[in-house]
C-alpha cells in the first residue's frame, strides 16, 4: 500500500483497489509524431489506493493478528487487544516513463490509516513493467 512502510496489514487474505489518473504530458500537447521513447511514455499521475490483509474469516475477526500484541518481559506475558480499523488507504501523486525499454516510476504517497493522514509522505521508485 503506497503511503506506508511495507507489510503495514499483513494475513493469508486481502483486498485492494488502486486506481490510477494518468496524463501523458507531452503526447497530449505535441501534435506530430515523437521518437523519444522517454518523452512519448512520460506521464504525470494521480493515484489512490484502499485495501486491508488479514487472518481468519474477515478482517473483523478477533483472530486477526491486527488486533493483538503480545508482551514478553521475564516471567510475564502480557496480551494486549485493541481494535483498530484494519482498513488503510493511501493517495499521492507520481511520474511515469520509459528508459530503455523498463518502467520507471516514482510516486509520493500519504497514508490514511484510522481516519488520519500521515504527516510525511513517502517516496517510492520502482522499475518494472506497468500493471
Amino acid at each position: 500500500m503506497r503511503g506506508f512502510p511495507q507489510n503495514i496489514r499483513n494475513g493469508n487474505n486481502f483486498i485492494v483497489i488502486n486506481s490510477e489518473l494518468r496524463f501523458p504530458v507531452f503526447s497530449y500537447f505535441m501534435n506530430r509524431p515523437i521518437n523519444n521513447n522517454i518523452i512519448k511514455n512520460f506521464q504525470l499521475i494521480a493515484f489512490g489506493d484502499i485495501g486491508t490483509a488479514w487472518t481468519g474469516w474477515n478482517p473483523y475477526s478477533p483472530s486477526n493478528s491486527l488486533f493483538n500484541t503480545y508482551i514478553t518481559d521475564g516471567n510475564l506475558n502480557i496480551s494486549v487487544t485493541e481494535m483498530r480499523n484494519p482498513i488503510v488507504g493511501g493517495f499521492g501523486f507520481g511520474l511515469r516513463t520509459k528508459i530503455l525499454g523498463y518502467f520507471i516510476r516514482g510516486d509520493m504517497a500519504w497514508g490514511v490509516e484510522d481516519g488520519k493522514i500521515s504527516k510525511k509522505p513517502r517516496f517510492y521508485l520502482s522499475f518494472n513493467l506497468d500493471f
